[in-house]
């Protein structure tokens, strides 16, 4: 699989892909640290700062919902996965049954 270049849009729309928009929040965060900046300029890097943290949030929230966990093998030897569920990223509560299988 070819490997995108730092400066290719991730996709049709040209939103910029996670390694980029985790660049450019990285720089808006030096610009608003070194303190040259006027406060208009401070509000609008700002703002690109929050939408870049915000693409780079939702990229990672899709790639944790691709993630499976293994679970145990079956009577064949099969690997049994189920889907990754952890904590900081889910707003629903975990089933009881995956508690308790859990805490053991």
């Amino acid at each position: 699989m070819a490997k995108k270049k730092k400066d290719e849009p991730a996709d049709e729309q040209g939103q910029p892909s996670f390694e980029q928009a985790l660049e450019q929040l990285q720089a808006v965060v030096r610009e608003l640290e070194s303190g040259q900046l006027t406060l208009e300029q401070s509000l609008v890097r700002y703002e690109q700062g929050v939408a870049n943290l915000r693409r780079c949030y939702s990229t990672l929230q899709s790639a944790e919902q691709r993630i499976r966990m293994l679970v145990e093998l079956d009577e064949s030897g099969r690997a049994v996965t189920r889907n990754f569920a952890h904590e900081a990223s889910h707003s629903t509560p975990v089933d009881e049954e995956d508690e308790d299988e859990w805490d053991s």
